[in-house]
């Protein structure tokens, strides 16, 4: 079974090597185009082709998806199945090619948390639990029947980096499932259940992350976990950006307008909510690198 990968970062990557030491034949990967990056903006490759060229995977990296010389390129593979891993959105005229149809690995339980960010939403929604879901690419985004799914815990404390990190491994494991169940013919497609309350994860932009101190204590930590460690919830401090990597509720009643802050200058830093303290432990002040609260406090005058 022939099959063309499309991918872009790190997730993606895990993915596509767990098809690789599976034996399945990647016969072409499908990447973002190179974009400059840095001070020196120098062209930077995706995580994904830089993998597929270590392989002696053949790239393509098309500027758009409809352009009739990618179409028919792709199209030469004659590949029996597609499988995305965060990537776009593909027309009709890509995922309908192949004969067996085209598949995504989505990081949610669908039908829940169906977008960009799903990683992230579930985490500042105080979600217990988050997964992943293989299925069948349709024209409305992520609604295609599901072929598997895998669940795990989200603990109090996990942010989404470290859940990123888990379902990245999970999501590889279940896509060799799920293709192999394809190359056998061995699997049966359920349309996604009716949920009355939907959740979404759009893209989430930069006023997304602004922190609001009047929210309840818990809901800011979540938000913090949520956006942990990009694209980092931040406040202002000295009318310069604070951004919060890390922290922890302290449950104590407030005594100050939500917003203000406590410090003891050496050991402490924490911002009243509605109905407590959010204690920083990890930080960067703007024009300043990443660090712990405490050496920031020693350079600091509050």
């Amino acid at each position: 079974m022939k099959i063309v990968f499309m991918g872009t970062p790190d997730f993606a990557v895990a993915s596509l090597d767990a098809l690789v030491k599976a034996d399945f034949d990647i016969v072409a990967v499908i990447t973002a185009p190179d974009k400059p990056a840095g001070r020196g903006q120098k062209l930077n490759e995706s995580a994904v082709k830089k993998y597929a060229l270590e392989k002696g995977i053949p790239v393509l990296q098309p500027e758009k998806l409809k352009n009739p010389g990618f179409l028919e390129e792709l199209k030469s593979y004659q590949a029996d199945l597609q499988v995305v891993v965060a990537f776009r959105m593909l027309p009709e005229v890509v995922w309908n090619m192949p004969p067996k149809g085209t598949i995504n690995l989505h990081g949610s339980l669908l039908p829940q948390y169906r977008g960009a960010a799903p990683i992230n939403h579930a985490i500042i929604n105080g979600e217990k639990e988050s997964g992943v879901t293989t299925f069948f690419l349709t024209h409305e985004i992520d609604t295609g029947n599901i072929i598997l799914s895998d669940s795990t815990p989200i603990t109090n404390d996990e942010t989404a980096g470290e859940l990123h990190d888990k379902l990245m491994i999970i999501g590889a494991n279940l896509l060799v499932k799920t293709v192999t169940a394809i190359a056998e013919g061995n699997f049966t497609e359920q349309p996604q259940p009716q949920s009355e309350v939907l959740r979404h994860a759009p893209k989430i932009f930069k006023d997304d992350c602004k922190i609001d101190w009047n929210n309840p204590a818990q809901q800011v930590h979540n938000l913090i976990r949520g956006l942990s460690p990009y694209p980092t919830a931040f406040t202002l401090l000295n009318d310069k950006t604070l951004k919060i990597f890390k922290a922890e509720i302290e449950d104590k009643e407030p005594g100050i307008a939500a917003g203000g802050f406590l410090t003891d200058g050496k050991t402490f830093l924490k911002f009243a909510t509605k109905d407590g303290f959010i204690k920083l432990l990890d930080i960067q002040y703007e024009g300043k690198k990443r660090m712990l609260v405490e050496d920031f406090l020693r350079g600091m005058r509050l």
